[in-house]
C-alpha cells in the first residue's frame, strides 16, 4: 500500500511539474530550437546519471529491432517541443496547452486506420465534442488577435507530432519506459543539432543569469527530474489511473496562466477547454468499474 501511495505521489508531482513549464520557457531568450536542444541534452544527462545510480543497463541486444522507430519518434519529440515553445510565444499558456492536449483525440481518430480498430459510439462522441472544443478555442482570438490564432495552430502542430510519438511507441514492445525516453532524447539531440546549426547557431552567450537559472530549471527539473519521477511511478499504477492523473498537467497550466500570469481566458475558450479535457478524459476511462 505504501509503495502504491508513493508511486501515486510521484506521478502527481511529475504532472504538476510539467504543468508549470510555460512561465520558465518564456524567461529564456533563446530560439525554440535551441531550447529544445538544451532541454534534451540536460534531461538525457540526468537520466543517464539516474540509470548509473540505480545500476540499470540498456539491453541493446534485445531492442536493436526497435532502434529505428525509437530514433524516428525521438526526432518527432524534438519537433513537438519546438512547436510547443513557439506556441507559448504567440498565445496564452491556456490556449497553447489546451490545443496541445488535442493529441489524444488525434490518436483516437488515427488508430482505426493503423490498427484496424473500430471506433465505438463513445469514441465517436468524444472525438466530435473534443473537436468542437478546439474550434471554440481557435475561433475566439484573444487580445493578441492574429498572433493568438498562430499560437493555437502551433499548439495543434505540436499535438500532431506528440500524437505521432504516442502512435510510434505503440509499435515499440521490448524497451522499458525510461530506457525508451533516454534513447528518444538522444535521437532528438541528433535531429536538433543540425536544425539549430542551420537556423543560426547557438546564442547562450546572450543569456543573463536569470535566463540561465530558468534554462537549468527547465532542463534538469522540468525534464530530467520530472521524467525520472514519471517513469519510476508509471509502472506501479494502473493504466486508467495514470491516464486520469495525467490531466493534472493541463489543469495546473491553465490555473497558472489565469492566476499567476494574469492572461485572459474568455468564457468560450473555457468552454472549449472543458470539452477537450472532459471528453478526452471520458474516452480514456474504461466502462468497467
Amino acid at each position: 500500500m505504501k509503495a502504491s501511495k508513493k508511486a501515486r505521489f510521484s506521478f502527481i508531482s511529475a504532472m504538476a511539474i510539467f504543468g508549470t513549464l510555460a512561465p520558465f520557457v518564456r524567461n529564456i531568450s533563446v530560439s525554440s530550437g535551441e531550447l529544445a536542444l538544451y532541454r534534451a541534452i540536460m534531461a538525457a544527462a540526468l537520466i543517464i546519471l539516474f540509470l548509473l545510480l540505480t545500476k540499470q543497463k540498456i539491453p541493446f541486444g534485445e531492442i536493436k529491432k526497435d532502434i529505428p522507430l525509437l530514433l524516428l519518434s525521438g526526432g518527432a519529440m524534438g519537433i513537438n517541443w519546438i512547436l510547443l515553445f513557439e506556441a507559448y510565444k504567440y498565445t496564452t499558456v491556456s490556449a497553447a496547452t489546451l490545443s496541445y492536449y488535442f493529441a489524444p483525440v488525434i490518436v483516437t481518430a488515427v488508430c482505426p486506420l493503423l490498427f484496424h480498430e473500430r471506433l465505438s459510439a463513445k469514441q465517436i462522441i468524444c472525438f466530435v465534442m473534443s473537436t468542437i472544443g478546439i474550434v471554440l478555442i481557435t475561433g475566439t482570438g484573444g487580445s493578441s488577435g492574429g498572433n493568438d490564432f498562430i499560437g493555437i495552430l502551433l499548439g495543434l502542430g505540436a499535438a500532431v507530432f506528440y500524437a505521432s510519438v504516442i502512435l510510434m511507441n505503440k509499435f515499440i514492445k521490448k524497451v522499458e519506459g525510461i530506457h525508451r525516453t533516454l534513447l528518444q532524447f538522444i535521437a532528438a539531440i541528433a535531429v536538433l543539432i543540425p536544425y539549430v546549426a542551420a537556423a543560426g547557431g547557438t546564442s547562450l552567450g546572450s543569456l543573463e543569469p536569470f535566463g540561465w537559472a530558468n534554462l537549468l530549471t527547465v532542463g534538469l527539473f522540468h525534464t530530467g527530474f520530472a521524467y525520472c519521477l514519471y517513469f519510476s511511478s508509471l509502472k506501479e499504477l494502473p493504466g486508467q489511473e495514470a491516464a486520469i492523473l495525467s490531466y493534472i498537467d493541463p489543469l495546473v497550466a491553465v490555473v497558472i496562466s489565469v492566476t499567476l500570469l494574469g492572461e485572459e481566458m474568455t468564457f468560450i475558450q473555457l468552454l472549449g477547454g472543458i470539452l477537450i479535457l472532459g471528453f478526452t478524459l471520458w474516452n480514456e476511462m474504461s466502462q468497467k468499474k
